[in-house]
Order: C-alpha cells, then structure tokens, then sequence
C-alpha cells in the first residue's frame, strides 16, 4: 500500500496512527499538568499539530479523495497515484515536529510550507474528477470548498506566526490560525463528510434535506461571525455566533435523529459514532457561550484555567473529532478494502459484511469508554474549582479519563489492524473457525 502507489485509505490508516501517537502525547501531558509538573510548551506544539495536521487533516483529506475517487471508479488509476501528497504531508509534519523541539522557526517554516504544498497538490488533484462528481452526487460541494479554503488560509497564518510576520499581533494571528484549522476546515470537513456518509450507512435518504441544508449554512456562519468574534475581542459577537452555532446544530441534529428513527438499520460502530459525535459537538457549542458569558463580568463569575481550557477544548477533539474519524473509518476502510480486494460484486458483498462485523465487534465498549472519558475530563475540571491538584479524588478522576479513553483508542486499533492485515481467504477461515466452535458449544 505505501511502496509505489498512495491510495486514500494510506491517508486514512497513516492518519490514524499519528493520532494515536499524539493523544498518548497529549494524555502525559494530562498527568504531567495534574501531578504539578506540566510538560515545556513546545511538546504541547508537538502533540497539537501532530493530533490536527498529521492525524485530523490527512485522515479528512483521504475521505474527501475516497468519495470523490472511490477505488473501483474509471478514476482507479489516478485515485491511487498520490505519492507526492502523501510523503510530502508526512514529511512536512515530521520536520515541523523536529522544528518545535529544537526551537527553529526556519525549519519549522519550511516544513510548513512543504505541508501547505501538500494541500494544495491534494485539492488540485480532488478537483477535476470532483467538477464532474457534484453534478451528480455531491450537492453542497461549496461546503467541501470552504473547508479545505479554510485550511490554506489557517496554514498560511502559521506560516506569519513562524516567520514573524506581524509580532505586534500575533495573538489575533495566533487565533485566526487555530480557529481557521479547527472551526473552519476540522469542525466543517468532518460534518461534510458525514452529512455525505451517513444516507448510505443507514441506507436511508435524510428526512427533511431542506432543513439539513439550512442546518449546514448557519454553522459556517456562525464560524465566520465566532472567529470574527475573537479577532475583535467581543464577547457580545461571540455569544451571538454561538447561538448561530446552536440554531445550525439543533436543524442538524433534529434531522439526524429523525432519520435515524426512521431507518431500519440496527445500529453499527459507524452511525453510533457518528451520532454520538454530533451531540458532543453540541454540547460544545452550549459550553463555549457559557465561557463567553462568564467574561461578561469581570472578574469572571468562576475561574478559568489551564485545566478547565483543555477540558473544554478535548469536548470538541475527543467527544466530536475523534468520535467522528473513528465512525468515518468504521464506514470508509472496509468499504475500501472489500472493493480493492473483491473485483466481482458477488464475492465484494459478503466480504464487506465480514470486514463491517468485525469492526462492530466491542463497538458498545468502544464508545461507551470513549464518551465516559471525555464526559470524565468535564468532571475532573470541575472538581479543581473546590479541590486541589493533589486531591485523591481528581488523581482518581484524571486516570479514569486516561484509562476510559485509551480502552476505547486500543480496541479500535486492533480492529482496524486485524481487517487490513488479514487477506480474505484467512478471514473466511478464522471466521469459518469461529461459528464451529458456536455450534459445537
């Protein structure tokens, strides 16, 4: 898969695995930040881009490439040929990683500069066969459109903030540049794609497609007038971009729910993931206007530190981002493969069946575990505001989190792993394995 040819699933796969790495990353600095000795700003730069850029950004850019180029198409050929995006991507990350350690701005501009060569290679590549896709299948390809805008221009604002371009505003700069990239491409790509995906997995036609539309129009928007907010330092602009946020997601999670009740599917690690994901993110959107209404008065009715900021924060990385990739991979990697490996329908369908159980398998722990952990990092902050650090109850509250959310994380490693390692013959086998000692039991 990685020798000549780049398929998107590479992306996808590859994309996993940094996240993996990064939020082990990010859960030692959880402890670290617990137990008094905070881990030095620069591996927290390592763990953020690693978790958005090397894991969110290529995992997002192999679904766009997957549903715009699925493999089996008359595009198989060039669907399969994205060398140069895939090591320039990676590579690019690596040398931004090594660029944070050893405090260089040059070798982390550079890097930029080639993961923003990368992007671009990545859109212009989508783009041809995708002109002539949306006239058939993709009809909110403007969304498509402004999500990977919104990457370019908040990668071009990191390339100001390594360069130092514009010191005397780097906090605005520093703002655009995280809330473009979260916001604008992670938070707007990952419901793209799921408004594309979810029709097929439940094999259903959304409910109301007027209303999901609406829906989908108001939470760009809303982002606009949110980061217009915080360029601004006004807390009235954020709170009215989070109600614009609210009314966007309400519209959205009322027709998902809708057409979930709807639908004759029973359930799958795909959907509930995605389901579950949603209702994080609208959660998210409910905290982040109480933040914003706790600064209407100074000082703020409750203190706000670095503890509660993470918190806050891995609700819509953990809760929403995570639980998204996880439901799209479900979905996408078997999909993939049984295309890839199967090339007659007749054998293709009951190796996708195969390939979606076994991802299905533990799928109530997987996302039970997974959810807990991140309801758990609310509950570990909250505790702070009447505990110390050293409290016996937020130690037994943080490895909770860490314990909860690295269960969820392993279990679908292993999944995914054991489907794309094993060829069918020796699926078929274990799984023919598997159901004699069923029936012999």
């Amino acid at each position: 898969m990685l020798a000549r040819t780049i398929s998107p699933l590479a992306f996808c796969v590859i994309g996993f695995s940094w996240l993996v790495l990064a939020s082990i990353l990010g859960l030692a600095g959880l402890i670290g930040l617990i137990h008094g000795t905070p881990l030095p700003s620069w591996v927290r730069a390592l763990h953020v881009h690693a978790v958005l850029v090397g894991g969110v950004a290529q995992i997002i850019l192999g679904g766009f490439l997957s549903i715009i180029l699925p493999l089996g198409s008359a595009d198989r050929n060039q669907a399969d040929s994205h060398s140069f995006i895939f090591w320039a991507l990676n590579g690019g990350v690596m040398g931004m990683l090594v660029g944070f350690g050893l405090h260089q701005p040059v070798v982390m501009s550079v890097a930029g500069f080639v993961v923003i060569a990368a992007f671009i290679s990545a859109i212009y590549r989508a783009w041809v066969p995708a002109r002539r896709v949306w006239r058939v299948s993709i009809q909110e390809h403007w969304y498509y459109a402004l999500s990977l805008l919104c990457l370019i221009g908040g990668s071009a604002f990191g390339e100001i903030m390594a360069l130092g371009f514009l010191s005397e505003s780097y906090g605005y700069v520093r703002l655009a540049h995280i809330h473009l990239v979260v916001l604008g491409f992670a938070v707007l790509g990952l419901i793209g794609l799921m408004h594309h995906l979810l029709p097929t997995v439940w094999s259903r036609p959304f409910v109301n497609p007027k209303l999901m539309r609406l829906g989908m129009t108001l939470i760009p928007i809303g982002v606009a007038v949110l980061i217009g907010g915080f360029l601004r330092s006004s807390i009235v602009t954020e709170l009215t971009a989070g109600a614009i946020l609210f009314a966007g997601m309400a519209l959205l999670t009322i027709n998902l729910f809708r057409t979930w009740l709807s639908s004759d599917h029973n359930g799958s690690a795909a959907s509930d993931h995605l389901v579950i994901g949603i209702f994080f993110l609208m959660f998210t959107v409910l905290l982040g206007v109480a933040v914003a209404a706790n600064h209407l008065s100074s000082p703020p009715a409750l203190t706000y530190g670095r503890l509660h900021l993470a918190a806050y924060t891995h609700m819509t990385f953990i809760g929403f981002i995570m639980s998204a990739i996880m439901g799209l991979l479900s979905h996408l990697v078997p999909l993939t493969l049984a295309t890839s490996r199967s090339m007659h329908n007749k054998k293709r369908g009951p190796h996708l069946e195969q390939l979606s159980r076994i991802m299905d398998r533990g799928r109530t722990i997987q996302i039970s575990t997974l959810s807990l952990g991140t309801m758990g990092l609310g509950i570990l902050a909250a505790l702070t505001w009447n505990l110390p650090l050293t409290s016996l109850y937020v130690r037994i509250a943080m490895w909770s989190c860490f314990g909860l959310v690295l269960t969820s994380v392993v279990l679908f490693s292993v999944k995914l792993t054991f489907i794309i390692t094993r060829e069918p013959d020796r699926l078929r086998t274990e799984q023919t394995s598997t159901d004699e000692l069923k029936l012999t039991a």
